[in-house]
């Protein structure tokens, strides 16, 4: 599966990142409020983010979201195998500026993704904070199902369980 596409739909456009996209990204992640639920609280302060935005890059599938009206960056999110299982890929690390919350744009970047995902793949999966409310909603909007598997971690300086919820192709 190629994780580097460039998908294009009726609000936004996803592109393969690259390191010049830092201070874009940051501009966007360094809101304190886009991360007060995320276990990963933090993320808005540069240090943290950076680790977070190399991350990204090292593994191949990072994607930045542009708003196609302005042409401004407003987010990114990632194709990822290490945690998938056998005919699965991850969609994950996704964030978007809060002047793009609602559901709009989270739902047609998913749809873009979850498109190019299932020409190769039968599953997608998202892992998400057990306590974080609004990503586990934002996941069921847009269909997913929880499933019994569970992924533990440690971000913030703490344990965190990361519930997994899938997609399947449809048929």
């Amino acid at each position: 599966m190629d994780r580097q596409p460039r998908l294009t739909g009726e609000l936004i456009a996803l592109r393969p990142a690259t390191p010049d996209d830092f201070d874009a990204l940051y501009a966007v992640a360094s809101d304190p409020l886009i991360w007060e639920v995320h276990p990963a609280h933090d993320r808005w302060r540069e240090p943290v983010f950076r680790r977070f935005f190399d991350d990204g890059l090292t593994s191949g599938g990072m994607l930045i979201a542009i708003d196609r009206a302005s042409g401004a960056v407003i987010g990114s999110s990632r194709y990822d195998f290490g945690r998938a299982e056998a005919g699965e890929v991850e969609i994950g690390w996704t964030f978007l500026a809060r002047s793009h919350w609602g559901g709009r744009y989270n739902a047609e970047m998913k749809a873009l993704m979850l498109g190019h995902a299932f020409a190769a793949v039968d599953r997608v999966i998202f892992l998400v904070g057990d306590t974080n409310i609004r990503s586990r909603k934002a996941v069921e909007k847009i269909g997913g199902y929880l499933t019994s598997r569970e992924h533990h971690a440690e971000m913030a300086g703490k344990p965190v369980v990361h519930v997994v919820y899938a997609i399947d192709r449809p048929l």
